[in-house]
């Protein structure tokens, strides 16, 4: 440690009528631990700087104490925490960072600076502040940052307007102080720098979704202006479940450029907005829907849109051949599991319906290829009073938030 420099000329020292010099420094040590654990608790830069001046102060048995942050662009050292002194000096009042002032010195030398007569100091002028409040002695130390190549954050100062000495013993507790201080600066300041990079990362990610999506959106405008030319019915209905599947993959992508969480889509919304565009594409048809509120990860989001798509385009094509009817589309939580039901009370399926036998049908290999996918069942059986019933049960990826039924 770097020696204190003792100024004025006077002795260091501290007579043992004026206190007992053990449970003083037993003190100290106790409120450096104190510090320390405030400091592992909060990432609230505020309070930390607080709570050290706070601490401190009371270390070294002062009213006064202040975080003097430097800021190089105007070489002066700005109040940012502090106890004692008068309101609005917070963030208002700067000292000088030259060497002729105590703290400018400190912070330029890495030494620790004890003056315990201000009003005779020759070669460091007395800051206003202090003069101000009647400081008569002062002590500074240097408040380094954690990580090579960091510039020191500012100065540590203790100050007192009573007539008493502070000791090298007090600078190497404020020293010790401004050490653990420096490196709970430079935690908060890399947790600042970390959620940076996640907002932006944040920001690229919806970015990117944002452009998914309308870039989807052009596909489908193609596909549809593409059926609309088609000769055969074939060519228009097969034209027309592409574009209905791919509009599904957009709305996933719409979804989580719009969501909260990165990565997550709100199950209740989609559901809700997947239905709707549906209804849309099956006019005379009524899709109905209810979900819970939950998250729903993408990786299970666009595999989910798309079998909820083929099962109630399956349905408006297969079980009211001959007239409109209803779709019931549900989905809930439970138990860490979801469960997806579409049902119709239409004319059912044929007798020996299998969907695991192979098929000519795009869209039912395309079911079975969705459920690998996302590693669930499909149970099919009968609806009451008619028609018919799918239901799905999938696991949720681990992490996936919880918003609520």
């Amino acid at each position: 440690m770097t020696c204190p420099l003792q100024l004025a000329g006077k002795k260091a020292s501290v007579s043992s009528n004026s206190r007992d010099e053990l449970p003083y420094r037993l003190r100290q040590q106790s409120l450096l631990g104190e510090f320390g654990r405030s400091a592992l608790q909060t990432r609230d830069f505020r309070q930390i700087l607080q709570r050290a001046t706070e601490l401190s102060a009371q270390g070294l048995e002062a009213p006064f104490a202040k975080v003097l942050e430097y800021l190089p662009d105007e070489n002066r050292l700005l109040v940012r925490s502090g106890v004692g002194w008068a309101p609005g000096a917070t963030d208002n009042t700067a000292l000088g960072a030259d060497v002729e002032s105590p703290a400018g010195f400190a912070y330029h030398t890495g030494k620790a600076v004890i003056s315990n007569h201000l009003h005779e100091e020759a070669r460091f002028r007395t800051p206003q502040l202090l003069a101000d409040h009647g400081v008569r002695r002062a002590i500074n130390v240097l408040i380094e940052r954690g990580g090579e190549g960091n510039r020191p954050f500012g100065v540590l100062e203790v100050d007192s307007p009573d007539p008493g000495q502070f000791d090298r013993a007090d600078a190497d507790f404020l020293a010790g102080f401004a050490g653990l201080l420096g490196l709970a600066i430079e935690r908060q300041q890399a947790d600042a720098r970390l959620q940076e990079a996640l907002d932006y990362q944040a920001l690229l990610t919806r970015e990117m979704s944002h452009r998914v999506k309308n870039s989807l959106a052009v596909v489908v405008g193609l596909l549809r202006v593409q059926a609309l030319s088609a000769q055969s019915e074939d060519a228009q209905s097969a034209l027309a479940d592409a574009g209905s599947r791919v509009a599904t993959i957009a709305q996933v992508h719409d979804h989580l450029w719009r969501g909260t969480q990165i990565g997550f889509v709100e199950l209740a919304d989609f559901m809700g907005e997947l239905c709707n565009k549906l209804q849309e594409t099956t006019p005379g048809h009524t899709v109905l829907c209810h979900a819970d509120r939950t998250g729903l990860s993408a990786d299970q989001a666009i595999p989910l849109g798309l079998l909820v798509n083929e099962l109630v385009t399956n349905a408006v094509k297969y079980a009211y051949p001959d007239r409109a009817g209803t779709i019931q589309v549900s989905a809930r939580e439970i138990g860490g599991r979801l469960l997806v039901e579409v049902s119709d009370q239409g004319i059912g399926l044929p007798e020996g319906f299998d969907i695991d036998q192979p098929r000519k049908s795009l869209g039912l290999r395309l079911i079975n290829g969705l459920l690998r996918q996302l590693n669930g069942q499909l149970k099919i059986a009968s609806n009451e009073p008619k028609g018919s019933r799918f239901t799905l049960d999938m696991p949720l990826l681990v992490g996936t938030p919880h918003t609520g039924g």
